[in-house]
């Protein structure tokens, strides 16, 4: 059994060394105990993540089935029953080690299968929603592992980041997403600014976007602002040993909207990544702050508007 788990969490931590490189990085951070429960979370999300994007050849019903095979596998281990999978025994262990919420579970579940069949979201309250299982949770889950002061004053700044980071992921990810059939701009942030999806369509084939475009992605790099300005209290209420490695996350991920405004807000010419120098110096100088030094809100003074 210890075989097992051990080689869970190592699957686990491979597919966040491959496919998080960002958070991967803030995580080598942490203490090395909680490691492998970082690692273990992101690699239950990603996973899921996985069935949704990697079986498009497939009919929604069957992605929709083996989604729903794979969570009633997870909820019988919650239940105790044996699992035979490559890396839910970790999960399950990390969940049982920190009494994690099993609602935040079902939550991001919910918020997977709506991606089989959701490809808009016509007003930000309608995402927020989506968001609400697919990264506010994230924040909640990660705020008994990572360690906290006041757990719950901290948790509504958890569920701002998680917020945060999904908005700057699917701002950097426009054309990614495009070519899944999906838009995570909301259809009123659209309307607002002309743009249309054709104009979209058309802006991701000519590899440019249009003004129209450009001043609709600079609304939504604001927007994220704010999540990042609401979260920002929360670093220094977590536990000392903690803070390197989300202030390192904060940092490089409110860095990729540094690197959007920096390209004149243009996801298409080029996807927005932070340098690897820029990387492993915003790394460095997280362990050289001092616990309880606030973070730097990333972008200009903005006036937040989330809620």
């Amino acid at each position: 059994m210890e075989t097992d788990l051990t080689a869970a969490y190592d699957r686990c931590r491979e597919l966040h060394k491959r496919h998080g490189r960002t958070y991967y990085l803030a995580t080598r951070l942490l203490p090395a105990w909680k490691r492998r429960h970082v690692h273990a979370l992101y690699g239950f999300t990603r996973y899921a993540d996985e069935i949704v994007d990697s079986t498009e050849d497939l009919p929604p019903a069957e992605r929709a089935a083996l989604l729903d095979r794979w969570a009633s596998q997870f909820v019988a281990g919650l239940h105790g029953a044996p699992v035979d999978d490559p890396l839910l025994p970790a999960v399950l262990h990390t969940i049982a080690v920190f009494d994690l919420d099993r609602d935040d579970f079902a939550s991001f579940l919910k918020s997977m299968a709506m991606d089989l069949t959701v490809t808009a979201y016509p007003t930000y309250d309608h995402l927020l929603d989506y968001m609400e299982g697919s990264a506010a949770v994230i924040g909640t889950m990660m705020l008994p592992i990572l360690g906290s002061s006041d757990p719950v004053a901290a948790r509504e700044p958890a569920r701002q980041l998680g917020f945060a980071f999904q908005l700057t992921n699917f701002i950097r990810d426009v054309a990614e997403d495009l070519d899944r059939g999906r838009t995570y701009l909301p259809d009123e942030d659209m309307a607002k600014f002309g743009v249309t999806r054709e104009e979209l369509a058309e802006a991701r084939a000519r590899g440019r976007v249009t003004p129209r475009i450009r001043e609709l992605i600079e609304y939504e790099v604001t927007r994220a602002q704010a999540h990042y300005a609401a979260a920002a209290p929360g670093i220094t209420m977590l536990a000392p040993a903690s803070q390197a490695c989300m202030r390192t996350a904060y940092a490089l991920y409110g860095g990729i909207l540094d690197e959007v405004a920096a390209q004149d807000y243009d996801v298409f010419v080029r996807r927005a990544l932070v340098p690897q120098r820029r990387r492993m110096a915003v790394a460095a100088r997280a362990l050289l702050t001092s616990t309880g030094t606030p973070v730097v809100i990333p972008g200009p003074t903005i006036q937040p508007e989330s809620r």
